[in-house]
C-alpha cells in the first residue's frame, strides 16, 4: 500500500501544487482559487470547492467553487454538523463517500437548488495546529471512478500545506493592512491625510498638482462638500518648496466676521473689549509656508478687501494697529459654492476672486469617480478594523453594489462614516448591504416599481425580501426558510432561480 501511495509522478505533482500555492502570498482570494484548482488536478475530480470557518459564528462559507455550477454554490453556508463538509468540520476527521444517496450525512439541498448531481465526495479538513480552518471538497471522481483511500491520503497531506499557506497569507495580509493603518496614523500625526486615488479624473487632478505645486501662485479648489479640497491643499504644500514651512488651516464658515478678522490677522492689546493682550494671526504664524483657506465663498465683504491685499502686496496690519507687517506665504483657498455666481451677485469681490483664480483646480464628486468608492471603502475598513480590533475581511458583492449605486452625496466624508458605522455593526466576515446603512429610499415604495411590469416587480419584491430575511438569520437558510414559512429547498430553489448572492 505504502509504494501504492508514493506514486511518483503525484509527488511531483504534489511538489509542484505546494510550490504554486506558497509562490505568492499578497492575494489570499487568488491563493484559495490556486487552492481548490491543485486539490481538483490532484484527486482527478469533477468539482471541488473550498469552505472556511468563521470563528465568530462557527459556521462555513463557500468561499471558493470549480465546476459548472460554481457560481450558484457562493449563496450558501452550513452550520457546524451540516452536512459531509460540516460533520467533517465538527469531528476534525476526514471522510469518504463513494455513494452519497446512501449516506445519511449528505445534505442534497445545496446540489438540487444549483443543479449539480453529486455522486461521491471527498472530504478533508485544514488544519492549523489541530484547529480546522476549513474543508475542501472534492466532488465525483472522474470516469464514475470511486475516490480510494490512496486519493484521500494525497489530499489530506495537500490540504495541511493548503492550510499553512492559507494562514501564512493571511499574517501577511495581516501585516500589510497594519503597516498601511501605521503609514496612515503617522501621516495623521504629522498632521496631513492620506490621499486614496484610483480613478483617472483624480490621477489627472495629481498630475496637475505636481505641475502647480512648485510655483507660488495662488490655487483655487472647487468642489463639493467633502470631496476632500483640503487634502489636495495638503498636496500643494507637500510637493512645494514650502514643504519644510508651516501649513496653517483655516475654516473661515466657522468663525463670525469679528473673530475671523482677528484670527487671520491678529490683534493688538486693546484693539476690542476682550483683547487682553496681543494675538498671532494666521498669516504671521503661515509665513515661510502655506495658508489654507477653506470655505473662502463665505468671508465677508469687509474682509475680502483684506485679503485682496495680502495678495497683492503680501502686507497687512493687525487689528487695532497702524503697524504693517509684511509675510512670504502662499495662498491656497477652497469653496464648495458656485463662487462665479457670488461675484455676478456681489457677494464675493470680482478682483478677489481673479487673485484666488490664477490656478483653479476642481475636484469631481465621489459619484462621478467611482473607481475611488471601493479603493476608499477598503482604506477606511483597514482603518477602522485596526481601531475596532476586528478581522472583517471585506465587502460582500451586493454591498460592493451598493457602494457604486449610492449618490454619495457627502462625498468622501460620508463614505467614511459608512464604513465605520458598518464595521461596528457587521457581525460577519464580510460587511453586507444591511450594514451600511444607507438612505437610499425606501425599498418597496411606489417610486421603486415605477416603469415595472407587474410580472417585474413582484420578482424585484422577492428578491429584495428573501434578501434581507437572509441578511437577518446572517444567510443561514434553514431559519430563514422557518421565518419565511417555506421549505428551505424552496428557499433554496428561490435563492437560485432569483439569483441572489451573498
Amino acid at each position: 500500500m505504502f509504494s501504492e501511495r508514493v506514486d511518483p509522478e503525484r509527488f511531483e505533482t504534489l511538489i509542484e501544487l505546494n510550490t504554486l500555492i506558497n509562490s505568492d502570498y499578497s492575494d489570499p482570494n487568488s491563493l484559495l482559487t490556486r487552492i481548490v484548482e491543485s486539490a481538483t488536478r490532484l484527486t482527478d475530480g469533477e468539482a471541488s470547492s473550498l469552505l472556511l470557518v468563521n470563528p465568530d459564528n462557527q459556521r462555513l462559507y463557500f468561499e471558493v467553487a470549480i465546476g459548472s455550477k460554481a457560481a450558484d454554490v457562493a449563496s450558501f453556508s452550513l452550520d457546524k454538523g451540516e452536512g459531509i463538509a460540516g460533520w467533517v468540520f465538527e469531528n476534525n476527521r476526514s471522510l469518504t463517500v463513494n455513494d452519497v444517496q446512501e449516506d445519511p450525512r449528505f445534505f442534497a439541498d445545496i446540489s438540487r437548488a444549483v443543479g449539480f448531481e453529486t455522486r461521491s465526495i471527498l472530504a478533508v479538513p485544514m488544519r492549523v495546529k489541530e484547529q480546522v480552518v476549513g474543508v475542501i471538497e472534492i466532488l465525483n471522481k472522474r470516469g464514475g471512478k470511486p475516490f480510494t483511500e490512496v486519493d484521500l491520503w494525497w489530499l489530506e497531506i495537500f490540504a495541511n500545506q493548503a492550510a499553512l499557506a492559507l494562514q501564512n497569507a493571511r499574517s501577511f495580509q495581516r501585516v500589510r493592512d497594519q503597516l498601511d493603518v501605521l503609514s496612515d496614523q503617522i501621516t495623521t500625526e504629522k498632521g496631513y491625510h492620506t490621499l486614496i486615488s484610483r480613478s483617472p479624473t483624480l490621477k489627472d487632478r495629481l498630475t496637475l498638482v505636481s505641475r502647480v505645486a512648485p510655483t507660488d501662485s495662488s490655487v483655487l479648489i472647487l468642489g463639493e462638500s467633502g470631496v476632500g479640497k483640503e487634502l489636495f491643499a495638503e498636496q500643494l504644500h507637500l510637493q512645494s518648496h514650502r514643504n519644510s514651512g508651516p501649513f496653517v488651516r483655516v475654516n473661515c464658515a466657522a468663525l463670525p466676521e469679528t473673530l475671523l478678522e482677528s484670527e487671520l490677522f491678529g490683534h493688538v492689546k486693546g484693539a476690542f473689549t476682550d483683547a487682553a493682550s496681543d494675538r498671532i494671526g494666521r498669516f504671521e504664524l503661515a509665513d515661510g509656508g502655506t495658508i489654507f483657506l477653506d470655505e473662502i465663498g463665505d468671508v465677508p465683504l469687509a474682509i475680502q478687501a483684506k485679503l485682496l491685499r495680502v495678495l497683492q502686496e503680501r502686507s497687512f496690519e493687525k487689528l487695532g494697529s497702524s503697524e504693517t507687517r509684511s509675510v512670504d506665504v502662499r495662498i491656497v483657498a477652497a469653496t464648495n459654492r458656485d463662487i462665479e455666481r457670488a461675484v455676478d451677485e456681489g457677494s464675493f469681490r470680482r478682483d478677489l476672486y481673479y487673485r484666488l483664480n490664477v490656478l483653479p483646480l476642481y475636484i469631481p464628486p465621489l459619484r462621478e469617480r467611482p473607481e475611488d468608492i471601493t479603493e476608499l471603502a477598503e482604506f477606511f475598513l483597514k482603518r477602522f478594523n485596526a481601531e475596532t480590533k476586528k478581522q472583517i475581511r471585506g465587502f460582500s458583492e451586493e454591498a460592493v453594489e451598493t457602494l457604486l449605486s449610492y449618490s454619495w452625496p457627502g462625498n468622501v466624508r460620508e463614505l467614511e462614516n459608512a464604513v465605520e458605522r458598518a464595521v461596528v455593526i457587521c457581525q460577519d466576515e464580510y460587511i453586507g448591504p444591511s450594514d451600511l446603512v444607507l438612505h437610499t429610499g425606501e425599498r418597496g415604495s411606489d417610486e421603486t416599481y415605477q416603469g415595472k411590469s407587474l410580472k417585474d416587480s413582484i420578482t424585484q419584491f422577492k428578491r429584495q425580501f428573501i434578501r434581507s430575511t437572509l441578511e437577518r438569520h446572517r444567510w443561514n437558510q434553514t431559519n430563514a426558510a422557518k421565518e419565511l414559512g417555506i421549505q428551505r429547498t424552496y428557499l433554496s430553489r428561490l435563492v437560485k432561480e432569483l439569483g441572489i448572492k451573498r
